[in-house]
């Protein structure tokens, strides 16, 4: 076995024992909180090495809620978003874990928390931005791309100054490019099946190359292979949402994307697969603090050191070892 091989091995190694690790504490927390309740989960699930997942019509019991919480408070949090994804109901979820987090801040009114607390080079993780929530939205729909079936960012803080937020748990990388994925384009930015555009969004007025140039050290009108977007298209999209403005304007000063993660996933770690893209897109950004980082652990740190939301605190420990 190669070098390379022997180091994939470990990775995947690593991130198994990561993953599973979690899986249990899943299980754990299951027992103590669900003991008699096991109707609200799909039974087809219920093995030691898979995550417990509840059934569709139940999965509002994924969010962490406050155990006082009223009717009013409950609508709130669970109506802040309207688009859930397939995996909400899964405790691995990551949409629950950010609802669970973000949206108890937004609607018990400590977002301005979120202001104090700085990214993992040091600068503050919100800049100016207005912190509320009557501006934030989770899967919240970037209109001015023009995109013909609009991808939603995870959470979203709106007006002078944008912040486009991306939240990860256990995944393994970031989104990639679909074109590849569909044939009709072969991972480069060149022309190609006789297109006229370097690229077939481009060549259906999807404004991402657009814009490009004003916000990364790459040309729109010169051959690249690869496509910078192909691997590490979610966090370019995402600092575009956020930089570029209804009017097509592009505003680096006034927006920036963040992405959330847990420290204890591999692939965040030096050499990992996400790892790698934030460095790959962050040392082709013109303005290197328009993707910044910060873990879910400085945040409910920050949570602890204040005495907030405590029963939210106690819950992130059990659940996900936060």
């Amino acid at each position: 076995m190669s070098i390379e091989e022997e180091n994939k091995k470990q990775d995947r190694n690593n991130y198994n024992e990561y993953r599973n690790s979690l899986i249990r504490r899943y299980w754990s927390y299951q027992k103590k909180f669900f003991p008699n309740n096991m109707e609200l989960f799909d039974r087809s699930y219920v093995t030691d090495n898979r995550p417990p997942v509840f059934l569709k019509e139940k999965a509002e019991n994924n969010v962490i809620l406050n155990p006082d919480a009223t009717k009013d408070e409950k609508f709130k949090l669970y109506n802040l978003t309207k688009i859930r994804h397939r995996l909400f109901k899964s405790m691995n979820s990551s949409q629950a874990l950010a609802l669970s987090i973000m949206g108890n801040l937004a609607i018990y009114n400590h977002l301005e928390l979120l202001k104090d607390i700085t990214d993992d080079s040091g600068t503050f993780l919100f800049d100016r931005a207005k912190v509320s929530f009557e501006n934030f939205f989770i899967e919240y729909n970037v209109k001015h791309l023009n995109e013909r079936h609009s991808t939603s960012i995870d959470a979203f803080f709106d007006g002078k100054y944008q912040i486009a937020i991306e939240c990860k748990f256990t995944e393994e990388k970031v989104g990639v490019c679909s074109r590849p994925r569909y044939d009709i384009c072969d991972g480069t930015y060149t022309h190609q099946l006789g297109r006229s555009k370097r690229c077939p969004l481009t060549e259906k007025n999807v404004k991402y190359w657009n814009n490009i140039p004003k916000l990364f050290n790459w040309q729109n009108d010169t051959d690249i292979i690869p496509c910078p977007l192909y691997k590490n298209y979610q966090l370019i999209r995402n600092i575009l949402a956020a930089c570029v403005r209804n009017d097509d304007n592009v505003k680096p000063k006034n927006g920036h994307s963040v992405l959330i993660y847990d420290e204890r996933n591999p692939s965040f770690h030096k050499g990992g697969k996400i790892f790698n893209a934030i460095e790959e897109t962050r040392q082709s950004l013109k303005y290197p603090n328009l993707l910044r980082t910060c873990s879910w652990q400085r945040i409910t740190e920050a949570l602890r050191d204040r005495d907030i939301l405590t029963w939210l605190t106690e819950h992130l420990e059990l659940k996900y070892g936060l």
